[in-house]
């Protein structure tokens, strides 16, 4: 038993006597900092007036259109009467549009609608930055607020509609 604690304090011992001191010794020259640096050449400063802005405002057109776009070859209203409804919370998350590429749609605010977008669409939807919306409709809008699209629920996560082109648009999950 003496044995193990003979081994215990050797143990001790010799683990503090790997340790040492780390704290500042203020014996030392405590006002010998590192020398100054030497200052470096600066190049001349030149003024002069800014050229004016080009464009004729700095802000964005305003958008075109948010009236709602009838389905090609239906009644203004006929489609709207038929359509289901829909909340703007059922919308959020990923479409297939066309069955070819994805929309994306969020509750993030971007203008006067939410912010959306598409990946792997051609034409017109490949523009698409928001979306809102309108009654029965979906209104699908490009960055600067024009409207691009509009779609009207037809059955449960399916919707019908067309571009301002009459290019048809199918939404489904």
């Amino acid at each position: 038993m003496q044995l193990r604690y003979a081994m215990t304090g050797l143990v001790v011992v010799l683990s503090l006597a790997g340790c040492q001191r780390t704290a500042y010794d203020y014996s030392s020259n405590a006002s010998a900092g590192p020398a100054p640096l030497t200052a470096q050449p600066v190049p001349s400063v030149q003024g002069g007036q800014l050229p004016p802005p080009t464009g004729g405002s700095q802000f964005p057109a305003a958008p075109t259109t948010t009236a709602p776009m009838p389905m090609p070859g239906a009644e203004p209203g006929a489609m709207a009467a038929n359509a289901l409804d829909i909340t703007k919370e059922s919308m959020v998350g990923s479409w297939r549009v066309n069955g070819s590429c994805d929309m994306f749609l969020t509750l993030t605010n971007l203008g006067s609608g939410s912010r959306g977008g598409t990946r792997g669409c051609v034409g017109e939807l490949t523009a698409m930055g928001s979306w809102e919306v309108a009654g029965k409709q979906v209104l699908l809008k490009d960055r600067s607020g024009n409207q691009l699209g509009s779609v009207y629920k037809t059955a449960d996560n399916r919707f019908q509609g067309q571009t301002s082109t009459g290019q048809s648009i199918s939404l489904s999950r």
